[in-house]
């Protein structure tokens, strides 16, 4: 995502943060931008129920919570450290000042939230239009193109439960789907799914 050189030049620090731990609030005010160097996180909303719904995983190279730090708004989702981690936080000041005089890095950053609004656009239809099995293959190619695999098999590192929570099903659901796909010749599994 932006430069690690020109982030550490521009006074960010790099936080551990253990698996579990709470990087940053739903409802707090944004107030940093953060980057993934090791590990991954996931930006989640937790319903009433206890039953979450995970907004985006993201992994090393990736920034998250861009949009309230640029509206001066509260985070609309907690930030969670899925696996241990180390992460990037530079006060909002100083990322304006790194991206006021660098197009090249603009541009990294505009990139990287299209993507995120494309992925929420796309599965906001899924969810609203199509069954488990359509959801699930369609995250599973995005995931497959953002990475950039072509022809060879997809290993999809998500487990059930993400990939629910990133659909809005159930794990239930999931695996049931998962079983259809699997008959259907449309996915391979074992410990991991291929596609």
């Amino acid at each position: 995502m932006l430069d690690y050189e020109l982030l550490i030049q521009a006074g960010a620090v790099i936080r551990h943060f253990k698996k579990g731990d709470t990087i940053l609030q739903e409802g707090t005010h944004a107030r940093f931008y953060f980057q993934i160097v090791e590990g991954e996180v996931k930006m989640v909303n937790t319903g009433e129920n206890g039953q979450a719904f995970i907004q985006g995983i993201f992994k090393p190279g990736n920034s998250f919570a861009e949009p309230p730090l640029f509206l001066d708004a509260p985070y609309p989702a907690s930030a969670i450290a899925i696996t241990d981690c180390n992460v990037i936080v530079l006060e909002k000041a100083a990322l304006l000042s790194l991206l006021s005089g660098n197009f090249s890095q603009q541009m990294q950053l505009l990139k990287s939230l299209s993507e995120r609004i494309y992925f929420k656009s796309m599965m906001a239809k899924e969810i609203s239009l199509y069954d488990a099995g359509h959801r699930i293959l369609t995250l599973i190619d995005f995931l497959k193109e953002r990475d950039g695999y072509t022809d060879e098999l997809y290993p999809v590192t998500l487990t059930r439960q993400q990939i629910a929570d990133l659909t809005g099903l159930r794990v239930e659901t999931v695996i049931r789907a998962i079983n259809y796909l699997f008959d259907k010749e449309l996915v391979r599994k074992g410990r991991k799914i291929y596609r």
